[in-house]
């Protein structure tokens, strides 16, 4: 089920002999558009303010309880790398958790409740256009390794103008992938929100907080309408991807 990230920061995050805190964020690969790691707020039980839980141990969240559940007990969380108010994740950061959880830096699905689950086709990005590689940061930090909070509000310039702002991400917590942007538009068009696949993601500058998109602002006004009051069916996707030819989805 497609979920809005920023309405899942504050919901409690549940081990399998209780509570780990709660979400705060999530940190996603621009590169692949897979969530990578769950920031946990841990509220004080730990002596670190937060932690990362990586997405192979992240349930289906629960709305009506406002809940993730994770298949970890406690005191492994307890004793795991922590992650600085200020620092950045980098990939020899990483290597930190999953050495310690001996979880697949390449994972492809999900483990939880029993064996791994295949994950859904992911669009590739548009023929001819690949995700431009960032300027890597200071110390070998990972420059793909990105937060949705932080992401969020970037602006996201078309292909002839600027189509809006990034306003959050639609994940898809059957498989932790990021499914859509939710780009606002009313600073130009009075619309509201229009939903844009990865697959229409060009490049990202991330000193610029810019995000570059293969779509026309037209094509952005005469976008099909998100549906956010109901769940989001194929129909729309379908929809959705015919009207910015975008490749094929797996529904």
């Amino acid at each position: 089920m497609l979920k809005i990230a920023s309405e899942l920061k504050g919901y409690e995050i549940i081990a399998m002999d209780g509570r780990l805190g709660a979400v705060s964020d999530f940190l996603f690969d621009d590169t692949t558009w897979k969530i990578r790691w769950l920031v946990d707020e841990t509220g004080g039980w730990l002596s670190e303010d937060k932690v990362l839980i990586h997405a192979m141990a992240i349930g289906q969240a629960d709305d009506v309880h406002q809940r993730l559940a994770v298949n970890l007990m406690t005191e492994a969380v307890r004793n795991s790398p922590a992650i600085g108010q200020d620092e950045p994740v980098s990939r020899q950061f990483e290597s930190s958790p999953y050495g310690y959880y001996g979880w697949d830096p390449l994972w492809a699905g999900r483990c939880f409740g029993g064996g791994a689950i295949a994950a859904p086709l992911v669009a590739p990005p548009l023929s001819g256009f690949m995700m431009a590689p960032a300027r890597p940061h200071g110390g070998g930090h990972d420059p793909h390794l990105r937060s949705c909070a932080a992401v969020t509000g970037y602006h996201v310039h078309g292909s002839d103008h600027d189509v809006g702002h990034i306003a959050g991400f639609l994940l898809d917590d059957r498989d932790w992938t990021v499914r859509y942007l939710i780009v606002d538009t009313h600073n130009w068009w009075p619309g509201d929100h229009v939903l844009l696949a990865p697959a229409a993601v060009s490049a990202i500058d991330w000193s610029g907080r810019e995000v570059r998109v293969m779509v026309t602002r037209a094509q952005v006004q005469s976008s099909p309408p998100w549906p956010r009051e109901v769940a989001i069916s194929s129909e729309y996707e379908r929809r959705l991807y015919a009207h910015y030819d975008w490749p094929g989805y797996a529904w």
